[in-house]
């Protein structure tokens, strides 16, 4: 049919819109609970802190925001590739870079511009170059079996390895960890959404997907507050929106079979692009502001 390329477009246009939705609602999310949580710093702690914020109104916007988040994330993984939605959801660094500039009033050095510059044309070269395409809504029991044992196993031996050392060491290794069961959870949310549906809400939870999903967000949820909180932001940030995408692709490749462009000069381009996006990065987070403070520059 003559109309199907010009649909696939559309389909492809609409995945993308709704990652960068999510991207930017992660971004909202994060700026506007770390702003909330350290308006009460030193006078609140424990279960008051938590009332505290459960009344602040700019807590419960972010949390709102996380949770259109979620759901953009689902409504892009439902039709669209892994190995698409996860690598663009690293443009939530590039979104908080121009929340903290135009909405908290902070000095952004050239260089941490440049690195988000150098980010989003790594990521555009990748996407456009290495053409993920294709897949399959349902991989088999043995690849699941496979994919899952392999991710617990890797994410379990770097929360073991992370119980000591520096706190950069530890932050790095829970980053790590969190990162894989992130990109294993994006997995499960393609999974949910097509058994949602497939067999409606009622029949989402007579099938295993839906709880591995819940399962696999309190995980990373708990992995990552444990590297944002033993080590600085700036050794866990640039880990977990590196690997996350990382292993996604594997995920997209080895569970959902998709595939990427077979030409080597454009695949060698696409892998320079994805090399760029991480290089963008870590040059962001290395330079970005330290704090959520107005008019905080970090030397270098």
């Amino acid at each position: 049919m003559p109309g199907r390329p010009a649909v696939a477009r559309i389909v492809a246009f609409v995945v993308i819109v709704f990652a960068l939705l999510t991207a930017l609602s992660n971004a909202v999310s994060v700026t506007t609970q770390h702003i909330a949580s350290t308006t009460d710093a030193g006078r609140s702690s424990g279960w008051r802190l938590v009332l505290s914020l459960l009344r602040h109104p700019l807590w419960l916007f972010g949390a709102a925001a996380q949770a259109a988040a979620f759901v953009f994330q689902a409504l892009a993984l439902h039709k669209g590739e892994v190995s698409v939605v996860q690598p663009l959801l690293a443009m939530e660094l590039v979104f908080a870079l121009l929340l903290r500039r135009f909405w908290i009033h902070q000095s952004v050095l050239l260089v941490t511009w440049g690195g988000a510059a150098l980010a989003c044309l790594g990521l555009a070269l990748f996407i456009v170059e290495g053409e993920p395409r294709g897949g399959q809504s349902a991989p088999t029991s043995q690849h699941w079996i496979g994919a899952i044992v392999t991710c617990l196993a890797a994410a379990g031996i770097l929360t073991a390895l992370a119980q000591r050392g520096s706190p950069g060491r530890r932050s790095a290794l829970f980053a790590s960890a969190a990162a894989i069961m992130w990109a294993l959870v994006a997995a499960f949310i393609k999974s949910a959404t097509d058994t949602l549906t497939q067999f409606g809400i009622g029949g989402m939870f007579l099938h295993w997907p839906v709880y591995a999903l819940a399962a696999g967000g309190v995980a990373g949820i708990f992995l990552e507050q444990s590297a944002l909180h033993t080590g600085p932001l700036r050794v866990s940030q640039p880990l977990m929106v590196i690997i996350d995408p990382i292993v996604s692709i594997a995920l997209s490749v080895w569970l959902f079979g998709e595939r990427f462009i077979p030409n080597a000069v454009m695949l060698a381009v696409a892998g320079a692009g994805f090399a760029m996006m991480c290089a963008g990065v870590v040059l962001l987070t290395q330079t970005a502001p330290a704090t959520m403070q107005a008019n905080v520059r970090r030397d270098g």
